[in-house]
């Protein structure tokens, strides 16, 4: 079984900037693509940025050239720095990650608890 922690939210004024993290706890054989969702009010989940193992990124139009996703294997945690935040970018963020279970190498998807993210104007 696989843990995600996220940390890092809170409430900041348009312009500003937070860092949120993700940590992942349990036992794995490893951990592949690590991803950063939100979801607003009324809205669908949807993906904000992932990264590989190897360190390839996709992001969002929305938040190309605002936010940066990046990892740290040897800590097992994601993080995701979101610069230039906006009112439109309030929502709960969910961290995503696919492991290779240590039983059978299955890979599963877990998701964290959330972690709110509010941009007042």
């Amino acid at each position: 079984q696989v843990q995600l922690v996220e940390s890092g939210g809170g409430l900041v004024q348009a312009g500003g900037s937070l860092r949120l993290s993700c940590a992942a706890s349990g036992n794995w054989f490893s951990i592949n693509t690590m991803g950063w969702y939100r979801q607003a009010p009324g809205m669908q989940r949807e993906l904000v940025a992932s990264i590989t193992r190897g360190g390839s990124t996709n992001y969002a139009d929305s938040v190309k050239g605002r936010f940066t996703i990046s990892r740290d294997n040897a800590k097992n945690t994601a993080y995701l720095q979101m610069n230039s935040l906006k009112p439109e970018d309030t929502a709960v963020y969910y961290c995503n990650a696919w492991v290779v279970e240590t039983t059978a190498r299955l890979t599963n998807n877990y998701w964290g608890q959330g972690t709110q993210v509010t941009v007042s104007s």
